[in-house]
């Protein structure tokens, strides 16, 4: 093999002279077969890239709901402030005897598992106690952003056919006509509290669903991803393992409930104890008056790059999540340089796989552009060709998802589910589909996807 220095090094020839060698093994041992299945990476390059590099099984507590874990936080502490929103706040017990009662109210108008609930409210703690008390009731949450065009929130709530909406009173005018049986979160808190008589028992299971989430529909009619419980009690696993207590003692939530980063800034918080601080978005934490609580931010690039900028990023954020935009390690450089965090993190993850899929802390002083990193727990990364075959270290093909994350698939759409969710060709090694992400990655030689 001759080779120009300049562009390659001695160990990705190897690799390919090792690629060239399998596939003539190949040809002689099944000259019949098609070249697109002709074997080209070795045993062990296959065994690395399938098995090694996707060895993220952990246990975690799959048979739990979402809200179960916040009730188990609420018995370890029931007066630690639970979520702030300007000058109001409640602790982990007011927070539970709200959200309890609201789910009595929800069952006695027929709310239980996999009913889909929405919410159509302004950024609030009645938001907090309203996703609570869906998950307790045992319905399942359908984000319905206010500024929404009124033929976007139409066409919302009959494609997911919601019988009951939550919302506030000053928001009535914003709806369009619907069918739903609605609920404000703001006025009949009382008759929540009046509702305490219908016990409530919950059958809601780890396989019943949590949310549906409508994703923006660029390319034609918004599609609703279907998550169950399950999922995310398994990213607040993952958190966990990944985040210590004080780097989520002050979260701060700043996404849209329509958006999945949400599920990581507001159940993550909950579950391990922290205080969750509500923003209108990330750009409003300068004004916030628990800004100097604030210990993690989860955001976008753009986001805390405006926030640098403005040199407004408070002393006690030790921890920087970002996501949903490339990332520039100038950015994180800066973010290093000019405050006082500790750790940036750069996450990927599209909606179908709840959140977070892949993630990767960025050292300070490093000199090479960002990766997405690698799985995060009982998630698997698979780069394939367009026949499903695994590409070769630095080879792109397309990146396909399998793991505990995965969306049970999209709402009335059957079709596009089976498109999208297919079976996992390498099955004996996690779960038994693969979401297609349609994202072009490939994978470094340390294990790395960029």
């Amino acid at each position: 093999w001759e080779y120009n220095t300049d562009l390659f090094d001695a160990s990705t020839i190897e690799r390919m002279s090792g690629h060239f060698v399998t596939m003539l093994e190949g040809i002689l041992a099944n000259p019949q077969e098609r070249i697109s299945q002709l074997p080209i990476l070795t045993a062990s390059e296959q065994r690395q890239l399938l098995v090694e590099w996707n060895h993220t099984q952990v246990d975690y507590a799959f048979d739990k709901c979402i809200h179960q874990l916040f009730e188990q936080q609420v018995e370890r502490t029931p007066n630690a402030v639970a979520v702030v929103f300007e000058n109001q706040q409640l602790t982990y017990q007011q927070l539970n005897t709200r959200a309890d009662g609201l789910a009595r109210h929800l069952r006695s108008l027929g709310v239980k598992p996999n009913v889909l609930v929405g919410i159509c409210v302004n950024r609030s703690i009645e938001m907090v106690v309203g996703l609570l008390g869906i998950f307790k009731a045992g319905g399942a949450y359908v984000p319905l952003d206010p500024e929404y065009p009124t033929e976007r929130l139409r066409f919302m709530l009959e494609d997911a056919q919601v019988s009951v909406l939550l919302t506030q009173q000053h928001l009535i005018e914003k709806l369009p006509e619907h069918k739903a049986h609605i609920v404000y979160l703001d006025t009949d808190a009382y008759e929540f509290d009046q509702a305490s008589e219908i016990p409530r028992v919950s059958e809601v299971k780890a396989s019943n669903l949590a949310y549906v989430l409508y994703t923006s529909g660029s390319t034609g009619r918004p599609k609703a991803v279907a998550i169950e419980h399950h999922s995310p009690v398994a990213l607040v696993s993952w958190a966990k393992g990944v985040f210590t207590k004080e780097e989520l003692a002050g979260v701060l939530a700043s996404t849209s409930i329509c958006f999945d980063l949400s599920v990581f800034e507001l159940f993550v918080t909950l579950s391990v104890g922290g205080k969750v601080i509500l923003a209108q978005n990330a750009l409003h934490l300068p004004t916030l008056t628990a800004a100097n609580q604030v210990t993690l931010i989860n955001t976008v690039p753009s986001a805390i790059a405006q926030l640098i900028r403005d040199e407004h990023l408070p002393q006690q954020v030790c921890t920087v999540n970002l996501a949903g935009e490339p990332l520039q390690n100038q950015l994180v450089q800066q973010i290093y340089q000019r405050s006082q965090v500790k750790r940036v993190f750069n996450l990927y993850g599209p909606s179908e796989d709840t959140t977070y899929s892949t993630f990767s802390l960025i050292e300070q002083g490093a000199t090479t552009s960002p990766t997405i990193g690698r799985p995060i727990s009982n998630t698997q990364i698979y780069i394939l060709d367009s026949h499903l075959q695994p590409v070769p270290i630095g080879v792109p093909g397309e990146l396909h998802i399998g793991g505990v994350g995965l969306a049970r698939g999209y709402l009335n759409r059957p079709e596009l589910t089976q498109e999208k969710f297919i079976p996992n060709p390498f099955a004996g090694k996690g779960s038994e589909r693969l979401y297609k992400t349609g994202d072009l990655a490939r994978y470094l030689t340390d294990g790395n996807i960029e």
